[in-house]
């Protein structure tokens, strides 16, 4: 994944604070915006990872701060539910001008409401996918309107989920302004609704409103389990998987070729400042995600590196095992590779070593399920131990490694 940071002008002269993300080709396919919901900013966790999550699935994704909030220039009390459209509009227009006009739009909460008003006004836009957005716009006055004098022009500070914020009678009234539903009904554009069935903030009853609005093809996907912030970043990772499949069917796959002048099998790459361990990888046809467990202080995104190698040792094994069964014609049905990777001291494996101590260690154990004589699990078991990984990872192994220049 490769970040750039944008400086986008908004129709009222403010520069927004944006963040364009690519795939570790750095070739997407198509182009996403990303609005975060109301008072949040794109920093947000769990924006970065449905962001992250997204460039896996061949996007170039722009996830940015709406005026007057995060590092965007501008007071927040004159950005107004309308002044979000108009920077949503401003940065499909930049995406247009300097790289390519976005195909899909990404809104959570309030930002999904933005994003299908958004949506309706630009005829670049072919679907898009809320998380936990509200029925109606006016849903959001609820957090501050009881604070503020409508009769009244002078602006006012309230707390809005404990932060404090500066605004006025006009800022509550514009959110009066837009009928979401007829919107939603007239967008006929793909819609994917994503939201928590026990989200205290926005009710599952806006889901319900928002999809009998809609027109075909619309979507359902229940975040069982999740908050509306999606805090657990498994709901996150998981709203991104699932918007990256859903939009497939609309946008194709691209086939994802390596770095130019690579010609590598493989490429990892991880975000030192943002991503603590978690590492996008990116074969020719596939992408992958490893991390390290919560425990390790990783976000536990993806399977550890030697969950990995483990991996790659199990896979080679059961499939060099169906190849040699089915080559001899017998009656193998299943087979299970289980491997366990640690470190254990050559006293305890028995092993004659120059200095002793701890070594590396795989356990490989299989289970063959099928109608197979004894002799046959014995030899089944034996060519287990021949696979291609069993042998590199036993035998002589160079690893050669060179710095590249930086581009």
């Amino acid at each position: 994944m490769n970040k750039t940071r944008l400086e986008i002008i908004n129709k009222r002269g403010n520069k927004l604070c944006a963040y364009l993300e690519l795939p570790a080709n750095q070739k997407p396919h198509s182009y996403a915006i990303f609005a975060h919901c109301f008072t949040c900013n794109s920093t947000l966790a769990p924006v970065r990872n449905i962001s992250r999550t997204l460039t896996s699935y061949g996007f170039g994704v722009v996830r940015f701060d709406f005026m007057g909030l995060g590092h965007s220039e501008g007071e927040f009390a004159e950005s107004h539910f309308s002044g979000n459209i108009d920077d949503l509009i401003s940065v499909s227009d930049y995406l247009g001008k300097h790289f390519k006009a976005p195909s899909l739009l990404v809104g959570h909460s309030l930002g999904g409401a933005a994003a299908i008003v958004a949506a309706s006004q630009l005829e670049n836009i072919k679907a898009v996918a809320t998380i936990g957005a509200p029925a109606s716009v006016s849903h959001a006055k609820r957090l501050f309107s009881e604070q503020v004098d409508l009769e009244s022009k002078a602006p006012v500070e309230v707390k809005i989920e404990g932060r404090p914020f500066k605004i006025d009678a006009q800022f509550v009234k514009d959110f009066d302004k837009t009928d979401l539903l007829a919107i939603v009904k007239s967008l006929r554009k793909p819609l994917l609704i994503m939201h928590a069935p026990h989200d205290n903030s926005v009710g599952i009853e806006n889901a319900r409103e928002l999809y009998h609005a809609a027109f075909h093809p619309k979507n359902f996907i229940s975040l069982d389990g999740a908050d509306h912030l999606l805090t657990n970043s498994k709901d996150s990772q998981y709203a991104g998987d699932m918007i990256g499949t859903w939009a497939k069917r609309y946008f194709g796959e691209a086939e994802n070729e390596m770095l130019d002048t690579k010609g590598e099998q493989l490429v990892a790459h991880i975000n030192v400042k943002e991503d603590k361990f978690t590492t996008s990888m990116q074969t020719r046809k596939h992408s992958l995600i490893a991390d390290e467990p919560e425990s390790f202080g990783g976000n536990d995104l993806g399977p550890a590196p030697y969950d990995f190698l483990s991996a790659a040792l199990a896979s080679c094994s059961v499939l060099t095992v169906k190849l040699y069964a089915e080559r001899k014609g017998w009656d193998l049905q299943e087979v299970y590779a289980y491997i366990t990777y640690s470190k254990k001291h050559s006293d305890d494996l028995m092993i004659d070593v120059e200095k002793p101590g701890n070594i590396d260690h795989l356990s490989k154990k299989l289970k063959l399920i099928g109608n197979l004589t004894e002799e046959q699990r014995i030899r089944l078991t034996e060519i287990a131990a021949k696979c291609p990984v069993h042998k590199t990872l036993t035998g002589n192994v160079v690893i050669e490694t060179e710095r590249m220049e930086a581009e």
